[in-house]
């Protein structure tokens, strides 16, 4: 990668953002960095050799996300790193920051404050990954930001590869979605679940699929551009971009022979290999 240099007596910076992701998730945070971040070229790594992480022991998952990632910063020198995967955000981020000092991570955590903050009924259900539901950092977030409410914790075996399915096939089981989803919806005493927290990147891409399915309207909270804003807030602070020559966006996958499917994707945002 390029290093920063000085242009009309200021420091600008060539290096790329890396996002990072089990699959192709993080998208749905890239497509809303690309508005509020242009002129830095971006690098998407899918760790599509370990996905699903959901079904990883998590001794094992975090010591093979501190090892891929004193791989990845060596090589793609990353100005910042937005780890857009809830459950690589609770289990790794707090390790990846004392592993590595110097490097900017922007992590992605469950909406459940902005929730507790929005919901009327007082019933919120937060929609993650089994991964995410059983982390003690979900449940300091609850008791933090929502005593006052009753929060129902939803762990999905399936939605992620659900949504992986429908961006590279243009197809999902519909029936499968209203399945994953039902145990959301939950009325007591006259009061129903108002609010539901997408807390995994990759369900966004269903959420219509999810509100043409539910039993009844809710509002469905996508994390995405609030994790691109805080990235935008942490970018205030360093070397401004140096977007001349064209930026090149690049793709890595750790499988290193994703499937063709998943090249294409990738290609439809913009990625180079």
């Amino acid at each position: 990668m390029a290093p920063a240099r000085r242009t009309q007596g200021r420091e600008m910076d060539s290096r790329p953002i890396l996002f990072f992701d089990s699959g192709i998730g993080g998208l749905s945070v890239v497509k809303e960095a690309r508005i509020l971040l242009p002129g830095r070229p971006y690098v998407y790594v899918a760790d599509d050799a370990a996905f699903p992480y959901g079904a990883w022991e998590e001794g094992a998952l975090l010591e093979r996300m501190v090892g891929l990632f004193a791989e990845l910063l060596d090589t793609h020198r990353p100005v910042m790193t937005v780890i857009a995967c809830n459950t690589a955000s609770t289990l790794a981020i707090h390790r990846l920051r004392e592993a590595f000092p110097d490097e900017i991570f922007v992590g992605t955590v469950p909406a459940i404050k902005p929730a507790a903050e929005r919901t009327r009924s007082g019933l919120v259900s937060v929609l993650a990954t089994p991964g995410t539901v059983k982390r003690q950092y979900t449940r300091d977030l609850i008791r933090d930001y929502a005593s006052r409410c009753h929060v129902r914790l939803v762990g999905s075996e399936n939605l992620a590869r659900l949504a992986e399915q429908y961006m590279r096939e243009g197809f999902v089981d519909e029936a499968a979605v209203r399945a994953e989803i039902a145990p959301c919806f939950v009325e007591q005493d006259g009061r129903r679940t108002d609010i539901v927290v997408l807390a995994c990147t990759h369900y966004p891409f269903l959420v219509n699929r999810m509100r043409k399915t539910a039993p009844w309207p809710v509002d469905w909270i996508d994390t995405s551009e609030a994790i691109a804003r805080r990235a935008l807030s942490l970018a205030a602070g360093l070397p401004p971009a140096n977007g001349e020559g064209g930026i090149v966006d690049r793709a890595h996958f750790t499988s290193g022979a994703p499937a063709p499917a998943l090249r294409r994707l990738l290609s439809g945002f913009g990625f180079q290999f």
